[in-house]
């Protein structure tokens, strides 16, 4: 039997953690994936900074499910042992947050040059994954435009050169369309066996817009039709920047980004 378990990221809702928790409650969702807060991003909370979020959350019912953190999201040619300081830092903060999962990139690499990274990129998140199961966290390669993993061929080879219960994929349909990669079948299938966290949000191929669930080219229902046949437990990641209206989507489109994946899981019906 599957479980969706919602969660969201609440610095779509609104800056004010406030008011990324009344959102959520108001919902009924009782996970937030943290990435920023009252204008300051995860990366750059102290210690202290992430104990008093951690019990404004705690006294509101809120739990965090993922820290939504830009490690990765750097050149490829960065000073690396430098770079582990901050992971390391994140690596903390998710202790502080109760939580096991972190969100990571695959690094920024030359456009058309790729291949050239592979092996790399793929030390670099070895080395992560190294420092990460032994602190018994577990990190979640999202596939995102202009990094190494931006297809499901580079995804599939980092995920299953390093094969690792520490280093999972966050499947994201969207960032696939806009990646003008097919989502499902052929992203899905290839990535299947890795995924174990799900961005909730759609996307245009046509000009690479972001939508609400089922209304884009992501092929979304068919994700959950499949997840739930594959008895998924685990968290969908509502992400409800719509039409790109970046930092955040707002409390309405929040709602119709909820209420689009919720009908969707709804007319799937029991599986």
């Amino acid at each position: 039997m599957y479980k969706f378990i919602f969660t969201a990221f609440g610095d779509e809702i609104a800056s004010s953690l406030d008011e990324q928790i009344e959102v959520l409650k108001k919902h009924g969702i009782e996970y937030l994936e943290f990435r920023s807060a009252n204008g300051k991003n995860i990366a750059d909370f102290t210690e202290n900074e992430a104990k008093e979020v951690f019990k404004k959350l705690k006294d509101s019912g809120i739990k965090v499910s993922a820290i939504g953190s830009p490690i990765g999201k750097v050149d490829v040619n960065c000073d690396f042992e430098k770079y582990l300081d901050l992971f390391k830092h994140i690596l903390n903060l998710a202790h502080i947050l109760e939580t096991k999962y972190i969100r990571i990139f695959s690094f920024y690499v030359p456009e058309g040059e790729e291949d050239k990274y592979t092996d790399v990129v793929i030390e670099r998140l070895s080395k992560f994954t190294e420092i990460a199961k032994k602190e018994n966290l577990v990190l979640l390669h999202e596939n995102e435009k202009e990094i190494y993993g931006n297809n499901a061929e580079r995804c599939f080879k980092i995920l299953s050169t390093i094969n690792s219960p520490n280093l999972r994929a966050t499947f994201d349909p969207a960032n696939f369309v806009q990646c003008k990669v097919e989502v499902y079948p052929h992203a899905f299938e290839l990535l299947k066996d890795y995924i174990e966290y799900v961005h909730i949000k759609d996307a245009k191929f046509s000009d690479g817009s972001v939508t609400v669930a089922g209304e884009g080219d992501g092929r979304v229902k068919d994700v959950i039709e499949t997840l739930k046949r594959m008895s998924f437990c685990g968290f969908l990641s509502i992400e409800p920047h719509l039409n790109n209206n970046l930092p955040g989507g707002g409390p309405e489109n929040f709602a119709k980004a909820y209420r689009a994946i919720k009908k969707i899981i709804d007319e799937e019906g029991e599986s």
